[in-house]
């Protein structure tokens, strides 16, 4: 451990980490919130203590060299370990205080936020929630980076090893247009009725497609070549072309509050997803979000105990 004086600063590591992510010192320095003159000239400094370029200026673009590439990436680990040190002081005074940044999928945001997020709040005052919603490979990234504390997402995804706490079960159900033969009973089935059916899904990036693919491919089902962007997009294709499709429960409320498509639950084993918290291992705001999970477990009880009835 060097305890003599540091040849370099923090704000330069920021500076280097904004060009290398944007390739801009124009826009790098407004993102720092600085004039771009003052952004060159730390940086020139930073690489003149460095012993190294980091970066090719050219009239027009700004490259990242070999050297600035590794040493950015170092840079990235020390500005994550002085966030770290920063949020751990914050817990020793109050864990469940201040912001927390918060990612989730899109599969669960519209349809249990809008309940979740004011009884967190509600529960825990002093907690300023900031929620993001992406694909869950975008926010395991942020999680892993430090960009986000944590994310609600579905645990049969890939979460990279991020440590978590489960919330809930949520069960997906067969949604039928009434013009398809599936449609005309009501009930259970099994998931041999999917068998040579063409599945309308959810396009690459969703884990609900991945998840969805498997039951089609344990039921022997085909997907449809239309992929949807969204579950709105997805009943709604179903329902006009008279085609089938699978929701997860928590969805279903909203997705079909217009009776458009007849929903059947499936036969034990039910296919499904668990949704969690996640957050990085090791992150000082772990034991927080495992409080903030007790609470929301609580509330995502009450919730799917209403979408089920």
């Amino acid at each position: 451990m060097n305890y003599g004086a540091l040849p370099i600063t923090l704000r330069q590591l920021q500076y280097a980490c904004a060009v290398a992510d944007e390739l801009s010192f124009r826009r790098a320095a407004e993102r720092c919130f600085v004039s771009q003159p003052a952004l060159s000239a730390q940086l020139a400094e930073l690489e003149r203590m460095l012993g190294v370029r980091l970066f090719e200026r050219h009239s027009r673009r700004v490259l990242i060299t070999a050297a600035g590439e590794t040493l950015v990436a170092h840079a990235r680990g020390v500005l994550l370990g002085t966030d770290d040190l920063l949020l751990a002081a914050r817990q020793l005074v109050d864990p469940l205080a201040g912001m927390l940044r918060l990612g989730v999928i899109p599969t669960i945001a519209p349809y249990l936020l809008p309940d979740l997020d004011p009884a967190l709040r509600a529960a825990w005052p002093k907690l300023d929630l900031q929620w993001t919603e992406d694909k869950t490979e975008v926010l395991v990234e942020a999680v892993k980076a430090g960009r986000l504390d944590g994310a609600l997402l579905a645990l049969e995804a890939d979460i990279g090893g991020l440590a978590y706490e489960p919330l809930a079960r949520d069960t997906f159900v067969l949604a039928v247009s009434p013009e398809h033969p599936l449609g005309d009973e009501v009930g259970p089935v099994g998931l041999g009725v999917l068998q040579s059916e063409r599945v309308f899904l959810l396009e690459d990036g969703h884990c609900f497609r991945d998840e969805a693919l498997d039951v089609c491919a344990m039921a022997g089902a085909e997907e449809q070549a239309f992929r949807a962007t969204s579950l709105g997009t997805l009943t709604q294709m179903a329902a006009g072309a008279g085609g089938v499709t699978l929701l997860p429960q928590l969805a279903v409320e909203v997705e079909n509050r217009r009776g458009s498509l007849v929903i059947r639950p499936f036969r034990a084993p039910t296919p499904g997803r668990t949704l969690a918290f996640a957050w990085r291992p090791g992150s000082p705001v772990g034991e927080a979000l495992k409080r903030l999970a007790d609470t929301a477990r609580e509330r995502c009880e009450a919730i799917f105990e209403t979408v089920s009835s």
